[in-house]
């Protein structure tokens, strides 16, 4: 019968494991030599065994089943196999007569021998590299815990194999730092980089220079400021830092401007979107003109706006406008809408006077509702006492408390309300007397982004351009402040406050201009409208309309009215 004699050791790494490859032929050379077994072959491997998929192993097997032999010879079962797919693959064949005789130091194995005892210690090889391989995670995940990087330490530090560390490699670390502070320069290549390393003896194993690829993963390694990756995570080290952080976020910055190429952002011009070709309803377009004066060589540059042509059937024939023009309609557009300081001025004080009877009046409210809750609470005291006393049944006990309980939070969530929205309401005001009275100075301005902000709030998409012109069509309530301005002077605020009721003739309204102001039920805390002037009672009006319309929720509440 002829043998195959197969030695393993677990890694490829010469300096460890040094005696085992040596120990393990002289062992079974002996053991064959006194049984007087006849090794045809002699396979060494050094490759673990966890995974299945070694070569060696595999072309042993292969000899072994085109029947150059009938035997294996090695120093322990779990040599040949630690995974149970090349443990299943011996067992077979042993089973199946293709291998007849396994010799290891202390036992043999044959086809009939029971085949639960190899089974077993097939098992426990598996099981043995499982366990260590728990274990290594284990220990790594405590060293990272501890600030202690569980690996080969990167160029410009050595690990040191007495005390289990990391330390700076002093000759190394300096050239590391230099080639950071000139990537940081902006002016070199990972190519550069790498001569740079190799001129200073810096190289691969092979003494060759650095690959580009191994340059760029020194620069992103977060190891030479203090920290390092491991598990896909950064974590805190505890080895000495050779480079700051800024100069690593400097390098990082420039990696990523070179890695992925910045494309030429064409930014879109400022009032794209913001207006409608008046004759086939499709947006207005912007286009870069360029013209070269055949005289004297100059480049002038132009920007015109116009239809996109893209209704399938209207044939559109709308002219182009100049940018310069258009920007200079649509500033007088915006100057026309402004709010004049005086009227602002007089809504501020309106505004502060009903805040102040706002906050008054709710505090008397809210003090009457306190004390409704404290009667509540007392309620829920007495009827507790009454139940402990056994003067009523569990079921009755529970039917109040219950009902008092409820009552009690209404009122808890009206004082909440009332604490958070007392003069909620004038907030809108505030933002569109801010917008309104800032337009002038909007128009004013160089601003395209600005201009066409605000146009948006007046307009929104209701802006037609038609043969060069802009026809307007403003929401409510710019349309108000528009008509109250062609009737009032910009120093004119007789309209907003009246004095109280007397002997001067009042002024009437029609019910076409504004609806009834009987039903109490919408007036907010602190407005009596006994004595206002026309002003705030359309401002009022608008408000009642807009506490009972969902759909206007998004717009301010106050607005003038065209008078």
């Amino acid at each position: 019968m002829k043998y195959f004699l197969y030695v393993r050791k677990s890694t490829d790494v010469e300096d460890k494991q040094v005696m085992s490859i040596e120990a393990q032929l002289s062992e079974l050379r002996s053991l064959a030599k006194s049984e007087s077994l006849e090794i045809v072959d002699e396979f060494v491997e050094k490759r673990t065994a966890k995974m299945p998929g070694r070569p060696v192993f595999n072309e042993m097997v292969k000899h072994i089943q085109k029947g150059e032999a009938q035997g294996i010879v090695c120093w322990k079962l779990d040599r040949l196999a630690r995974n149970p797919v090349d443990g299943g693959q011996v067992s077979w064949m042993l089973q199946q007569g293709i291998v007849q005789h396994i010799r290891i130091h202390d036992k043999s194995y044959y086809p009939t021998d029971n085949v639960l005892m190899m089974s077993v210690e097939f098992g426990m090889a598996n099981q043995f590299i499982r366990d260590l391989s728990t274990n290594v995670k284990r220990g790594l995940r405590a060293k990272v815990k501890r600030g202690e990087f569980p690996s080969t330490a990167p160029v410009g530090y050595l690990n040191d194999t007495r005390m289990r560390t990391i330390v700076v490699d002093r000759k190394k670390s300096k050239i590391i730092c230099s080639a950071f502070e000139l990537y940081s320069k902006n002016n070199s290549c990972y190519e550069d980089i790498s001569k740079f390393l190799y001129d200073r003896n810096v190289r691969s194993l092979n003494g060759n220079p650095l690959h580009k690829d191994c340059v760029k993963n020194i620069l992103s390694n977060p190891f030479y400021y203090g920290h390092f990756r491991y598990g896909g995570e950064i974590h805190e080290g505890k080895h000495t830092p050779i480079i700051e952080k800024r100069l690593f976020d400097t390098v990082q910055k420039i990696i990523i401007e070179r890695g992925h190429q910045i494309r030429a952002v064409i930014e879109p011009k400022a009032f794209c979107g913001l207006l409608r070709c008046g004759t086939c309803g499709m947006m207005i377009t912007a286009e870069d003109k360029i013209k070269k004066r055949c005289q004297n060589g100059n480049v002038h540059k132009y920007v015109y706006y116009h239809c996109t042509k893209k209704s399938k059937t209207i044939k559109c024939a709308e002219p182009c406008i100049r940018a310069e023009v258009l920007t200079l309609e649509l500033s007088q557009i915006l100057s026309a809408y402004a709010m004049p300081s005086p009227w602002a001025k007089e809504f501020e004080l309106c505004m502060k006077k009903d805040e102040q009877v706002a906050n008054l009046e709710s505090k008397v409210i809210i003090e009457g509702l306190r004390r409704g809750v404290f009667s509540i609470s007392e309620k829920i005291q007495r009827l507790l006492d009454v139940y402990l006393a056994q003067d009523i049944d569990r079921d009755t006990y529970l039917k109040e408390r219950s009902k008092l309980f409820s009552e009690k939070k209404t009122l808890e969530e009206k004082i909440s309300r009332l604490e958070r929205d007392a003069t909620a309401w004038l907030e809108p005001m505030r933002k569109w007397v801010e917008v309104a009275s800032t337009l002038d100075e909007i128009a004013k301005r160089n601003d395209l982004h600005d201009k066409k902000s605000s146009l948006q709030k007046i307009f929104g998409s209701n802006l037609i351009l038609h043969d060069k012109k802009i026809q307007e069509n403003p929401s409510f309530p710019f349309s108000a402040l528009r008509a109250v301005r062609q009737k009032f002077s910009p120093n004119d605020t007789s309209f907003i406050r009246a004095a109280r009721l007397g002997i001067e003739p009042r002024l009437s309204l029609s019910e076409s201009d504004v609806l009834p102001l009987d039903d109490l039920a919408f007036r907010p805390v602190g407005l009596n409208t006994s004595s206002l002037s026309l002003g705030r009672i359309i401002i009022l009006q608008y408000l009642k309309n807009r506490l009972y319309s969902s759909s206007n929720a998004s717009i301010p509440y106050f607005s003038i009215l065209s008078l």
